[in-house]
C-alpha cells in the first residue's frame, strides 16, 4: 500500500548529516573542553549521552496488546466508606475504568486509606459492577490483609463469576516488611500464609494476579531505577519460588504475579525503566523454563516528587510521569492527586488526576502506537543499561539468600541509603531542582483545599521479632518545606516573615541576574527578599555642567523635589513599593581604583533603605566588576547600619579576604549548600 506522501523527499534539499559531522560542530563550540562535559549520569552511574544514533535492529518490547489503552485507575482511599463509594461511582461515570482500593496500613496509604472490614468493603463497592470490565487493584498491608479475602467473599456472595472480575489482589508481605523494617515472622513462616491465600483464591475461581512485587518501596525511599528494578525482580522471584514450593506448577504461576512501579517526571528514565522490567522478567521466565509472557505492570505516579508548596506544579509532574509510563508500556496507571501530600484530595484534585490520563489517551492518542520508543537510540541504550545493571544487583541479592535475607542483612537498605544521601545532597545544593519548592517559590500562594477525614485506626500487628533497617517513604521537597513552615509560623506569631535585604549595586544589567538568583535562593526557605533598586537618572533642566543644590535627606520629602538632577532609589518587597531616603544628587565622578568608596549619597541611601526594610540580613547583588569596585564599601555601610549577617551573591574568588574583612560573612552561589545556609539563617534570627 502506498501513501500520497511516499514521493515527498522533505530532506532532499539538505546535505546528509552524520554523527561525525555533528561531533565536529560540537567540538568547535567546546573549544578544547572535553566532550564528557556534555555527558550526564544517572544516580546509578549510567551515562546519558547528548545524542544517540538510531538503533536499526531494535524490536518493540512486548507489552499491552497493539493499540490498546492502559487502564485509567482512580485512587479510592477515603476512610468513610460512604464517601469512598460516592467517589468511586463518580470516577467511573467520568472516565475512569479502574479503581485502586487503598486500604489503611498499605504502603501507598500515606496516612489515609479504607477500613479493611467486610462491612466497609460492601459499602465501598455498592453499585460498582466489578464484573463489567472494571479493573480493581488492591493496595493492602499486614493489618489490612483480610481485605483481599473480604472482597473475594463479596464477589461470591453477590452471585458474580470470579473469573469475570479483573481483580489484582496486591498481596505483598515482602514490601510491607521492607517499609516497616521488621516482621513478626520469618520468611519460612510467611510463605505458607501467602501461598495458602493465593491457592484459596484460585480455588474460588479468581484468575489474578495475586502477589505484587512493588518497586515503589524503593522509589519512595529515595532509591534508584536500578535498585527499584532489582527489588521487583527479587520479590517476584521469591513469590515464584514460594508458589512452586507450595505445589503450584510453574506454568500456572504465570499471571499470578504482577509488578508495581513508580513513574516520575524524569521522562526518559521512566520510559526505559518500564521497558527494562518487561525484558528482565522475560529473562526470569526463560531461566525458569517458561515461555515468556508479558507481565502485568501497574504504575503509580511517584509519591516522592509531590510537593506541598506550589502543589499545582504536581499536575505537570504527574502529566510527564503518566506520559512516560504510558509510552513505556504500563498496563494501568494511577495518578496521585496533586494535593495528596497536603491531605485527602478534594473533588477538584481527583478530577484533575483523572483528566490527566483522559487527555493523554483520548486527545493525544498515546496508546495508538505500541512501544513508540523502539529504535530510539537514547531510550534503547538506557533500557539496555538498566537491564544489565539491575540484573547484576538482582544476582547480588540472590547470592545473599534472596530478597528477605537481603533485607535482614541490610544489603538493599545500604544501597538505597547511599543513593538517597547523594540525592538529598543534590537537592540541598539545588542541583536537582524542585520547581516551586527549591526553586522559584511563591511566598504568597493561596491555601489549597483538602478534605477533612479521620484516619482509620488499626490494631497492632504482632511483635517485631525480626528487625532490620526500614525503608520509609520520603518526599524530596520536605527539607525546604519545613523551612517554609517555620516562616509561616513566624509570620503568624510576629506579623512578618524573616527578611533579607538585597543590596543591588550598579545598573540593572549588573545586578539583575544575581538578584533574581538571590531572591529565589532565600525565598525557598521562607526568607522574604526586600530589594533595594539603585537610583535612576531623572533629566535635569539645568545647563550641562551645573549642579543643583542637594536637598535635605529626609524620608518625608521623597519624590517631592522636582526640577533637579536626582537619583531616586527604591525599596521593593513582594511587588510593592516602599520609601527610601534621597541621594546626594549629581555626585562627582568616582575614582577608577578597585574597591573605591561608594558615593556618600549612595552610602546613605543604602543604609537608610536597609533600616527601612526591617531586615536583619543583607545580600549584595551585582557583577564581579561592580563587586571589585563597590562591594567592600557597601558591606561596611550595611554593617554600620545594623546588618547582623551579610551575604554576597557569587563565589568569593580572589577578593574573599578583603570582602570578609569588610563585613561579608558568607557567599551564595549555584551549587552551594542552599539548605544548610537557610537553616543557618533561622538559627541567626533566633539569636538576634
Amino acid at each position: 500500500m502506498t501513501s500520497v506522501t511516499d514521493g515527498l523527499r522533505l530532506a532532499a534539499d539538505f546535505a546528509p548529516a552524520s554523527y561525525d559531522d555533528w561531533r565536529k560542530l560540537v567540538d568547535g563550540v567546546l573549544k578544547g573542553a572535553p566532550f564528557e562535559k556534555l555527558v550526564g549520569k544517572t544516580y546509578d552511574g549510567l551515562k546519558i549521552e547528548p545524542i544517540y544514533r538510531r538503533t536499526h535492529d531494535a524490536a518493540p518490547v512486548a507489552g499491552r496488546p497493539a493499540a490498546a489503552p492502559w487502564n485509567i485507575m482512580q485512587r479510592i482511599d477515603h476512610p468513610d466508606a460512604a464517601m469512598a463509594n460516592a467517589q468511586a461511582l463518580h470516577d467511573l461515570e467520568n472516565g475512569a475504568n479502574g479503581l485502586t482500593l487503598v486500604f489503611a496500613g498499605a504502603n501507598g496509604a500515606y496516612g489515609f486509606g479504607l477500613e479493611p472490614s467486610a462491612e466497609a468493603i460492601e459499602k465501598v463497592l455498592d453499585g460498582v459492577f466489578i464484573d463489567a470490565g472494571i479493573a480493581i487493584e488492591l493496595q493492602i498491608g499486614p493489618q489490612s490483609r483480610m481485605a483481599a479475602i473480604h472482597i473475594a467473599e463479596y464477589v461470591k456472595r453477590s452471585g458474580l463469576t470470579p473469573a469475570a472480575c479483573d481483580i489484582r489482589f496486591g498481596l505483598d508481605p515482602i514490601g510491607a516488611c521492607a517499609v516497616w523494617g521488621s516482621s513478626p515472622y520469618a520468611w519460612p513462616e510467611i510463605v505458607p500464609a501467602v501461598t495458602g491465600a493465593i491457592k484459596g483464591l484460585v480455588a474460588m475461581g479468581f484468575r489474578g494476579p495475586f502477589a505484587a512485587a512493588d518497586g515503589r518501596v524503593i522509589h519512595d525511599a529515595g532509591g534508584s531505577e536500578v535498585q527499584e528494578l532489582a527489588f521487583v525482580l527479587a520479590a517476584g522471584v521469591a513469590y515464584l519460588r514460594a508458589l512452586e514450593d507450595a505445589g503450584v506448577a510453574l506454568e500456572d504461576t504465570q499471571g499470578m504475579i504482577y509488578a508495581r512501579l513508580a513513574a516520575d517526571a524524569d521522562q526518559f528514565l521512566t520510559m526505559a525503566k518500564f521497558r527494562a522490567l518487561r525484558l528482565l522478567w522475560a529473562r526470569v521466565e526463560q531461566a525458569s523454563g517458561l515461555a515468556p509472557g508479558p507481565i502485568l505492570i501497574a504504575a503509580d505516579t511517584a509519591w516522592r516528587m509531590l510537593t506541598q508548596r506550589d502543589p499545582y506544579v504536581n499536575m505537570l509532574r504527574a502529566t510527564m510521569a503518566t506520559f512516560a509510563a504510558g509510552l513505556g508500556g504500563a498496563d494501568s496507571i494511577n495518578v496521585l492527586p496533586h494535593t495528596l501530600a497536603l491531605g485527602l484530595p478534594d473533588p477538584f484534585a481527583r478530577r484533575a488526576a483523572r483528566n490527566t490520563q483522559l487527555v493523554l489517551l483520548e486527545e493525544s492518542n498515546l496508546a495508538k502506537v505500541s512501544d513508540p520508543a523502539a529504535g530510539s537510540g537514547g531510550i534503547e541504550t538506557l533500557t539496555q543499561q538498566l537491564c544489565e545493571a539491575a540484573w547484576s544487583l538482582f544476582q547480588e541479592i540472590e547470592k545473599a539468600g534472596g530478597v528477605f535475607a537481603s533485607l535482614e542483612q541490610n544489603l538493599i537498605q545500604r544501597e538505597v541509603a547511599a543513593t538517597r544521601a547523594v540525592r538529598e545532597a543534590n537537592i540541598a545544593r539545588r542541583k536537582q531542582v524542585l520547581t516551586g519548592a527549591s526553586e522559584f517559590p511563591n511566598l504568597h500562594e493561596a491555601q489549597v483545599a483538602v478534605l477533612e477525614a479521620k484516619p482509620v485506626a488499626l490494631a497492632p500487628y504482632g511483635e517485631a521479632k525480626f528487625k532490620f533497617d526500614a525503608l520509609p517513604p520520603m518526599r524530596l521537597a520536605a527539607p525546604f518545606e519545613s523551612l517554609r513552615d517555620r516562616s509561616d509560623q513566624i509570620l503568624k506569631d510576629k506579623g512578618a516573615r524573616p527578611k533579607v535585604f538585597l543590596a543591588n549595586l550598579g545598573t540593572p544589567a549588573d545586578f539583575t541576574a544575581r538578584a533574581t538568583f538571590a531572591k529565589s535562593f532565600f525565598e525557598t526557605g521562607g526568607i522574604e527578599a526586600v530589594e533595594f533598586l539603585p537610583s535612576r537618572e531623572i533629566p535635569s533642566p539645568l545647563p550641562s555642567g551645573e549642579r543643583s543644590t542637594p536637598p535635605k535627606s529626609d524620608l518625608s520629602d521623597f519624590g517631592n523635589n522636582e526640577g533637579q538632577t536626582r537619583q531616586q532609589p527604591s525599596l521593593i518587597a513582594a511587588g510593592e513599593g516602599a520609601l527610601a531616603s534621597d541621594r546626594n544628587p549629581s555626585p562627582a565622578p568616582a575614582p577608577s581604583a578597585q574597591e573605591r568608596p561608594l558615593p556618600m549619597g549612595e552610602v546613605k541611601d543604602l543604609a537608610a533603605a536597609f533600616k527601612a526594610s526591617g531586615a536583619a540580613l543583607a545580600c549584595l547583588c551585582s557583577s564581579d566588576k561592580v563587586y571589585a569596585e563597590r562591594a567592600a564599601a557597601a558591606a561596611k555601610a550595611l554593617q554600620a547600619a545594623g546588618a547582623k549577617h551579610i551575604y554576597l551573591a557569587g563565589r568569593a574568588g580572589e577578593q574573599e579576604a578583603s570582602l570578609r574583612a569588610a563585613g561579608v560573612n558568607d557567599f551564595i552561589f549555584a551549587g552551594g549548600d542552599a539548605l544548610a545556609t537557610l537553616q543557618q539563617i533561622y538559627r541567626l534570627t533566633e539569636l538576634a
